[in-house]
Formats: C-alpha cells, structure tokens, sequence
C-alpha cells in the first residue's frame, strides 16, 4: 500500500498502481510492524453494480488492491464486507478484515487465472492428509480413523473418489479416477468467490477432501478443523502445549473460519435491491 490510502482504496481503474517498497525485505527486518493507514472515510456503504454490489466509501467506489471494482456477488457479503470497513477505528487493519482480504483475492487472484487455481487445487488430490495414516500408537490411528473414514466415505458416495490409503509420509499415488472426479468437484465450485475460499480451506487443513466436505455442507466448519487436527490434538494431549503454538493455530482457525464464512454467504444467489448507505 503506498502513503496514500485514499488514493489506493478509491484511484480510478486507470489510476497508477500503489508503489511497491523500496526494499520489500524492510519491514521483516525492522523493529515492528508497519504503521496502519489512518482511517480516511466517514461511512462504508453498497451501491449496485454489475455483478452484484459495491463497496462504496463516503459515496466513492472502492478498488482492489490491483485497482479492479470491489464487487461482491449478493448482498449477505457485501454487508459484511462493508460491516468490516465501519468497524475500522483510528486505522484500518487488514487483520481484522478476513472477508475483504478473501474477496480481494478472488477479485484480483482467482477470477482472472481459474484455470491455474483449478490446477493448483489438483494437485492436492494426490497428497491429501486423509489418506496418509500412522502405523502407531493404537489411540492415534483410532482418532485418524474415526475422523478421517466417514469424510473418505462421502467422497467416494457422492464425488466417486476412491482413496487409496498409506502409512506414514511415503507418497502413494490415487487412482486416475479419483483425480479426475476430484478435478471435477473443483471445476464445479460456482464462481470466483467460493473458489478462493476452496482454496483457502484446502491449504489451511492439507486436505482437499475436507475443504469439499465443507463447501456441500457435509461438515460443519469446526468439524472439518478439528478432523485436519487430530495429529495435532494427539500430540498435544502428550506433550501439552506451548503459547506460542496455540497463538498460530488461533489465528489459522480465524482464517479457516472466514473462508468458510465467505463460502457460505457467497452460495446465496446474487441479489439486487436499494443500495445500503
């Protein structure tokens, strides 16, 4: 984000993109975190658009990062895109914005390279964490098991994807159908929005499986976190755990949390209506 926040959220389309850091590797070196842009808008609000609606501040049309319009494709998650931006105080903290970080990334990142995402999402067939299980100790394997084969179960009843099933890390190789049917669950996945949040939940948990179970509506989104977690809930039922740890699963559950979120409230049809102000 350059020095003008303003500028950045509200530049027309053919405005210049924000410039990039003089050195991108300062801020990791430095003593802290970058200052916040102050907050430079009295009021978020929608207005209609196609496509759905958009984000307006004091009025404005928002933009992307990469300058295209901030649309949203119904008005569940344009209100609470636009709730994030009133709840801002003083600064406007990303962090605390996971539904506009995750619409910005299927705005600018998935709606322009589907196919490279498909793709992408692919590969995870082949390495999914279900189907990687531990020899030992026994309560493992049983937690494994009990969490991990009635998931694998619905994906072979309603996707037609067998799993193969291996011991510890040495790679086992899925049937090409399974592939395939998997790929075509992906392709399937209704527009931009639910693709980023697909990917989202795939890369937080290792397991495409679970991120499809939670798209259908199979699991609920605690449900599938705590299946992605059972190795993690073993060993820390052994070792405890540390605060640093539980700080960075926090926060991967709040991102877990809002992809589902997005997931669900961009499946609703698109909608028109009086803009909100």
């Amino acid at each position: 984000m350059s020095d003008d926040p303003k500028s950045d959220w509200l530049g027309g389309a053919d405005a210049p993109p924000p410039k990039p850091a003089a050195d991108p590797t300062a801020s990791a070196r430095g003593p802290g975190k970058p200052a916040l842009p102050k907050r430079f808008y009295a009021a978020a609000g929608l207005a209609e658009a196609e496509g759905g609606l958009r984000l307006t501040l004091d009025g404005r049309p928002a933009h992307t990062p990469a300058r295209n319009p901030l649309v949203l494709p119904n008005r569940g998650l344009a209100e609470a895109v636009a709730r994030e931006w009133e709840a801002q105080v003083g600064v406007i903290d990303p962090a605390t914005m996971p539904l506009t970080r995750l619409a910005n990334t299927a705005i600018d990142g998935v709606a322009p390279r589907r196919d490279a995402v498909i793709d992408d999402l692919s590969a995870y067939a082949g390495t999914d964490l279900l189907a990687y299980r531990a020899g030992e100790p026994d309560r493992l394997v049983a937690a494994q098991s009990a969490a991990w084969d009635p998931v694998l179960d619905w994906a072979r009843e309603n996707l037609g994807a067998r799993f193969i099933l291996g011991e510890g890390v040495m790679h086992v190789a899925q049937p090409e159908d399974t592939v395939a049917a998997l790929r075509r669950a992906i392709a399937a996945t209704d527009g931009p929005f639910r693709l980023a949040a697909l990917h989202t939940l795939t890369t937080l948990t290792g397991s495409l499986v679970l991120a499809l179970a939670v798209l259908a509506g199979h699991l609920t989104p605690a449900e599938a976190w705590a299946a992605a977690h059972v190795d993690e809930t073993y060993q820390a039922s052994v070792w405890g755990t540390d605060a640093e740890a539980a700080a960075r699963h926090a926060l991967r559950t709040a991102e877990f949390e809002a992809a589902a979120h997005l997931a669900a409230l961009a499946r609703r049809e698109p909608e028109r209506g009086s803009p909100k102000t």
